[in-house]
């Protein structure tokens, strides 16, 4: 599984549509997001800001890896009937999904890497909390690669593309990601609460140490991403197709 992992990754890093998605957006948002005090962030532009900016926009690649990438790759190779050849092999069916969750999780070290660099070329210097950035970005990777299964096993390619696409744009947009959830108007603000990209951007935003984030808020936010990374689990295991 391993050896298949690396493979993987080898054609995320080969591929450049990829690393559009999962590198330069997030960078270029990270930086604008930063710099821009057009963002609603509650705090006034510069390094203030980045604690906030840098956990936003780590959510965002991680819902890249996780979720978009992952759902497109799997619609396109059921289409195409190389998931299906894998199948065939003596790695096992559950192994060459592991295989492709743990190289999104790869994906995401690396995102991770290059942003918390970027972040502080921007002037971020890390808390003690910062050391909890790695392992709450692959937690909440698990949880999207569930959803990214859920969507890619069951819906034809073309249709998976138009919905991961949509979704991760919503999600950028008003998902609690690039701003926070509170920043949105009072009844939009209280749904977005209970979506998954915002609950990984509030623990992200914490570990990046973000003035603003309540620890109290924390657990729960966390028992929203391992619910909606449940149900995303529940639903793959139920409708996944290998064709």
């Amino acid at each position: 599984m391993i050896a298949q992992a690396a493979f993987e990754l080898r054609l995320l890093l080969r591929n450049g549509e990829q690393l559009l998605l999962t590198v330069i957006i997030p960078m270029a948002l990270l930086v604008g997001v930063t710099l821009v005090d057009a963002v609603p962030l509650g705090v006034p532009a510069g390094a203030e800001r980045l604690p906030v900016a840098l956990g936003g926009v780590l959510a965002v690649a991680v819902i890249a890896s996780g979720f978009t990438s992952l759902a497109i790759s799997v619609g396109f190779d059921r289409r195409s009937g190389a998931l299906l050849m894998l199948a065939t092999t003596p790695l096992s069916r559950q192994g060459i999904l592991g295989a492709r969750a743990l190289a999104a999780m790869a994906m995401v070290a690396i995102q991770v890497v290059v942003l918390v660099v970027t972040a502080a070329l921007l002037g971020w210097r890390p808390t003690p909390a910062a050391l909890a950035l790695v392992p709450i970005a692959l937690l909440g990777t698990a949880a999207f690669a569930a959803l990214g299964f859920a969507l890619g096993g069951a819906v034809r390619a073309e249709a998976t593309l138009a919905v991961a696409n949509a979704v991760f744009l919503a999600l950028v947009a008003v998902g609690g990601t690039t701003y926070p959830a509170d920043q949105l108007p009072a009844p939009l603000s209280s749904l977005v609460s209970l979506l998954p990209s915002s609950a990984l951007a509030d623990l992200l935003r914490w570990s990046a140490g973000a003035a603003s984030t309540t620890s109290g808020a924390l657990p729960v936010d966390a028992v929203i991403l391992g619910v909606w990374g449940a149900i995303g689990a529940v639903i793959a295991a139920r409708t996944f197709r290998w064709r």
